[in-house]
């Protein structure tokens, strides 16, 4: 969990905090995070990819679901066993009653008995 901290949530905490500041021109006194940088940035992604700069935030944001995704699928996946046991354990305490009393059989009367 410690690295998917320093290696998934760090850099995209950093990314995202970059993004609005400087979109919002909160500069806190540095250029990095004035809305100048922030258009310089994408303009030269713009001209790299040969792409508009509203399609390359587009392409950003889905970039990073689909990471986000697929990090935590593969945590899942290496902790399906404790996820398994902490699921049926919650089930067994949603449902104390079912479990320990057997169904009883219905007896369905008709309105003309």
């Amino acid at each position: 969990m410690r690295y998917i901290f320093w290696f998934w949530f760090v850099p995209m905490g950093f990314l995202w905090s970059w993004y609005f500041l400087s979109l919002y021109d909160i500069s806190l006194g540095m250029g990095f995070f004035s809305r100048e940088t922030h258009d310089l940035v994408f303009l030269i992604y713009g001209h790299i990819l040969d792409l508009e700069k509203d399609v390359i935030v587009r392409l950003l944001v889905k970039a990073c679901i689909v990471d986000t995704g697929l990090i935590f699928a593969i945590l899942a996946f290496r902790r399906r066993q404790q996820i398994r046991a902490w699921w049926n354990a919650r089930r067994a305490e949603q449902r104390p009653e079912e479990a320990a009393t057997p169904p009883a059989e219905v007896q369905f009367t008709t309105p003309a008995e």
